[in-house]
């Protein structure tokens, strides 16, 4: 291979490397860690959560409350499958297989969360009791109570982040 062949593939493979989450240090790759120990939510210190910042109370009604939005925002499949192989491997799951989870947003899209950070994008399990689909009706009633003005859509963030196992009932939704 020439030698500036060999450099570009060099400073590709660095790149996609940094953009995984993966740093180079000592001649080896090496993952940064998520624990499972917080599930069924995801590991603060890996995934916080991250706000679109086009998406504020004042917004909502030309944002998150407009029919089909999130489809505007969502990002692509192939985007959110190639950062959920790097993040099963961050959490140390066993089961490595990509349909076994949800690259899900942990500010889901319905309530402003930002579409691509790998900060707001997690591996979230399907297996469980509380499980990617249960909180997928969470993130809908969360949404239509925000559009309803029943809550405020920072109530809604808030209450998503601390436990969306328990977000309905501490609202008075459920």
């Amino acid at each position: 291979m020439p030698r500036i062949q060999r450099s570009a593939c060099a400073a590709m493979t660095t790149f996609a490397l940094t953009a995984a989450g993966l740093f180079l240090g000592t001649g080896s790759a090496h993952a940064l860690t998520c624990s499972q120990a917080y599930l069924p939510l995801p590991d603060p210190s890996c995934q916080p959560g991250v706000y679109n910042s086009d998406v504020t109370q004042s917004t909502i009604d030309t944002t998150i409350c407009v029919s089909g939005w999130t489809a505007t925002v969502r990002p692509s499949s192939s985007y959110t499958t190639a950062l959920k192989k790097v993040q099963i491997v961050q959490y140390g799951y066993t089961d490595t297989s990509t349909s076994s989870y949800e690259e899900d947003h942990f500010i889901p899209l319905e309530l402003g969360g930002d579409p691509t950070s790998a900060q707001n994008l997690w591996p979230e399990p399907y297996a469980g009791s509380k499980t990617a689909g249960n909180k997928d009706t969470v993130e809908t009633k969360l949404k239509k109570a925000v559009c309803a003005g029943t809550i405020t859509l920072s109530q809604a963030r808030t209450h998503i982040k601390s436990d969306w196992t328990t977000a309905l009932a501490d609202l008075g939704l459920s």
